[in-house]
């Protein structure tokens, strides 16, 4: 049953605009609550069996510490808290070992996005998924253009940067807490060993059953379906040791939805991209911000292995990203450069089989 979530009001020309995107959606909230989705159960604790991987932790066995509200540092913040529910995001890493590691995250309230500057945020670390969890001090909310672009994520107001200690491989959770409401937003950061294997694969009309289906699911308050057997092959892959890597073009404020739906869908877990912006991107501009994000993470020490898509624009920053042209799959779509059509998920299950095992 799909998980209902909290909806806020949201502008008439803001969702009409979105929904030619990849999706849109409601604030959301803060992710709490129950999931009956496929592959449920997958995840932190869970042992490999015999010839498989271990599945990257999802790193939410020992709750975030809890921190006690203060004032604001402006009267303007409370108002714009006070427009619309929370939709904070933190800006998911993969890295090679030696990489600069950055806790990234925006601030912003409400169905304009309207984002909080000059205000504190609790930064919290919870190094490789294990013990307890470091405090990193309050970081100040930026204004406009206030700090340089870090990981490709410029200075749009309300954002937190703050350098990290230098991480091991293995996957990472920062948790940030606004100080003047307790609203919060995380963010995880793979740090993957020279010549780990990673798929790619987008989310709308791919892992959903529909292209469009996340904005009418902002309607109902709901999370879209995902379709059958799509965690179960994405699962199968991993257990194989391929990374997981989701890129979607949906606009930056559906992070948090976006996580909620791979969550409780039971797809492992692994670093999630939006586009960072508003609107997100379709089309052409959703093929080079694909083209472009799948050329960043080239700069890590991994191989994008495997891609799966549903759109021109996946087809094509897939070719310009090298991924082997019978590993790009395609969900019913037929692909113009002759990737791999299918059109049951269970078909990839049986090929992720043949991945020789190569664990991280």
């Amino acid at each position: 049953m799909p998980r209902r979530l909290h909806l806020v009001a949201l502008s008439l020309p803001l969702v009409l605009g979105a929904a030619c995107g990849d999706a849109v959606s409601p604030d959301g909230g803060e992710g709490e609550g129950e999931g009956e989705g496929e592959g449920e159960g997958e995840g932190e604790g869970e042992g490999e069996g015999e010839g498989e991987c271990a599945l990257a932790p999802r790193c939410d066995d020992v709750a975030p510490p809890v921190v006690a509200t203060r004032d604001w540092q402006h009267t303007s913040s409370s108002l714009t808290a006070a427009l619309g529910g929370a939709r904070h995001r933190g800006r998911d890493l993969l890295l090679a070992p030696g990489d600069e590691a950055w806790a990234l995250a925006r601030f912003a309230y409400g169905g304009l996005d309207d984002d909080i500057a000059d205000e504190d945020v609790e930064v919290f670390l919870r190094t490789g998924c294990t013990g307890d969890w470091t405090s990193l001090g309050p970081v100040r909310t930026t204004d406009d253009g206030e700090h340089e672009t870090i990981h490709g994520v410029e200075d749009s107001g309300g954002r937190v940067y703050l350098r990290l200690p230098e991480l091991p491989v293995g996957r990472h959770r920062v948790h940030f807490v606004v100080a003047g409401d307790g609203t919060t937003a995380d963010q995880f950061i793979d740090v993957i060993a020279p010549g780990t294997r990673y798929f790619v694969t987008d989310i709308d009309g791919t892992l959903t059953t529909t292209e469009n289906e996340e904005f009418t699911a902002l309607l109902t308050g709901n999370l879209p379906d995902a379709r059958p057997s799509a965690a179960a092959a994405l699962t199968a892959l991993a257990r194989r040791g391929v990374q997981p890597v989701y890129l979607t073009a949906r606009p930056e404020w559906l992070d948090e939805r976006t996580r909620a739906f791979l969550d409780e869908n039971g797809f492992p877990p692994g670093v999630m991209h939006t586009t960072l912006t508003l609107t997100g991107a379709t089309g052409d501009a959703a093929a080079t911000y694909k083209t472009a994000e799948l050329a960043a993470l080239s700069s890590s020490s991994g191989t994008a292995l495997f891609g799966f898509g549903n759109k021109d624009s996946d087809s094509t920053a897939y070719a310009a990203a090298g991924i082997p042209l019978d590993h790009r799959y395609f969900v019913e779509f037929s692909d113009p450069l002759g990737g791999v059509r299918i059109d049951d998920w269970a078909d990839v299950i049986t090929d992720a089989a043949d991945v020789t095992l190569d664990c991280p």
